[in-house]
């Protein structure tokens, strides 16, 4: 295996990779993931930690070609416009909820752990549509990290090993998700959307594929975790980012306030907000594709050779690794100018730096495997900046920004201390009523 050392570096400037090759071999460029993933010359490479864990009916854990592309089609139905205004809503609330949390707490908070903690409430509340008590939810959340936390361990399955801990978790969550979605029909009544899982099992049924609860269960546990340490970790990004740039924030408002959306201090009309006049928003575009560029969440994706072929004039054998790196590519691809500055406007319409190929930009990956909850996480980014610029005050809670490592996700070391204050109409300090918050449902 390749010999891979991530170096940190201080926050607001990107880690880079260094490889030594070996039987692997790492690709950056922008024609590295047209030029490989393809299905006949590759195929999905998980760790077989990864794979089990997750389940033989993942995404991650393919029986062929033909069975990834008949799940894909299935998944994509749960990423469609019309399911993504049909969230939209519970999203905002969702995020509202958090934010007003956040700013009840006296102390500065752990941004990265309490973007994780929200990631993981959209997931199961919104996604999933489970109605799970506080204390329920707590359980979950700290099992589910259990889980992530050695999802990518050595897979050796003795006692106390992180391998073992994986899958104790797994089946804590696979006991309490098959209860969820068995109780699911009685928590119906009065439900004024369809969530991810009823648009799943419905999609499935279209496609000829009606799914067991084995699948249900292991899609239900893919759904989250696609939701939630990629999200977490460009929360976290985008919030430091403001910070670091408030002119930048003061921009996101202008445009909230020339769109009618904002008016002192607060969302207008709230609770209004709609999927195409959140798209239509340029400059929020901007902003989220560049926290995206320079803070990938992940940093690339194996994928092993299928066959002998040639990528750019290195010939790559059959049952090689091949990596394609995300990083790298954003790092190095020309197209971008100054590529460590923080700077939204080179995906204006104006400057377009990201137009000039089709590979230069892939925060998502890129191919017939890129990802499919992308609209979804793009837009759960916009929300939550929306929020930020509309309904919040927040200051760093330390002398200096922290710096960024970039395993497991990309995040600050420290997880970014932030202090919060919450704004009425007249720009006061408000603070929300804990107890009712943490009990509300969606």
């Amino acid at each position: 295996m390749s010999d891979c050392r991530n170096a940190s570096r201080e926050a607001g400037q990107k880690p880079r990779m260094h490889c030594s090759y070996k039987t692997d071999i790492l690709v950056a460029g922008a024609a590295s993931p047209e030029g490989f993933d393809r299905a006949a010359l590759v195929t999905v490479d998980w760790p077989q930690s990864t794979s089990t864990l997750l389940g033989p009916n993942s995404l991650a854990n393919p029986a062929s070609e033909t069975s990834t592309l008949k799940r894909r089609k299935v998944f994509a139905k749960v990423f469609s416009h019309e399911a993504l205004e049909s969230y939209l809503p519970k999203i905002q609330q969702v995020i509202q909820e958090s934010l007003r949390v956040w700013s009840s707490n006296p102390e500065p908070i752990n941004v990265y752990r309490e973007s994780q903690r929200l990631s993981f409430t959209m997931a199961v509340r919104v996604l999933l549509g489970f109605r799970v008590s506080e204390e329920e939810m707590r359980h979950l959340f700290s099992t589910f990290q259990d889980f992530v936390d050695n999802l990518f361990s050595l897979p050796i399955d003795l006692p106390f090993s992180g391998y073992r801990k994986g899958i104790r978790a797994r089946d804590t969550l696979q006991k309490s998700i098959e209860k969820a979605i068995r109780e699911k029909p009685l928590c119906s009544q009065g439900k004024d959307y369809s969530d991810a899982l009823d648009v799943l099992m419905e999609s499935a049924k279209e496609n000829g594929t009606e799914l067991t609860m084995q699948e249900l269960k292991e899609s239900t546990i893919e759904l989250i975790f696609a939701a939630f340490a990629t999200t977490a970790s460009a929360s976290t990004s985008l919030i430091m980012q403001l910070l670091r740039h408030p002119a930048v924030l003061e921009r996101l408002r202008e445009e909230l306030r020339a769109r009618g959306l904002l008016h002192n201090g607060c969302l207008c009309p709230e609770g209004e907000l709609r999927l195409d006049t959140i798209v239509s928003l340029k400059y929020l575009d901007c902003v989220i594709k560049e926290v995206l560029r320079l803070f990938t969440p992940v940093s690339g994706a194996y994928r092993t050779a299928m066959q002998t072929f040639e990528l750019d004039g290195v010939q790559i054998p059959k049952g090689w690794s091949v990596m394609y790196s995300i990083r790298d590519t954003h790092d190095t691809s020309a197209v971008f100018k100054d590529v460590d500055a923080f700077d939204p406007d080179r995906f204006s319409q104006e400057r377009g730096e990201d137009k000039e190929g089709r590979f230069h930009y892939l925060p998502f990956g890129g191919g017939v495997r890129s990802c499919l909850g992308k609209q979804l996480a793009t837009l759960f980014l916009r929300i939550l900046a929306i929020e930020l610029a509309s309904t919040s005050r927040f200051e760093l809670a330390t002398r200096q920004f922290p710096r960024v490592v970039t395993v497991p996700v990309v995040h600050p070391v420290d997880g970014l201390k932030v202090k919060f204050y919450g704004l009425d109409s007249n720009q006061n300090e408000i603070m929300a009523k804990s107890e009712e918050l943490l009990g509300a449902t969606v």
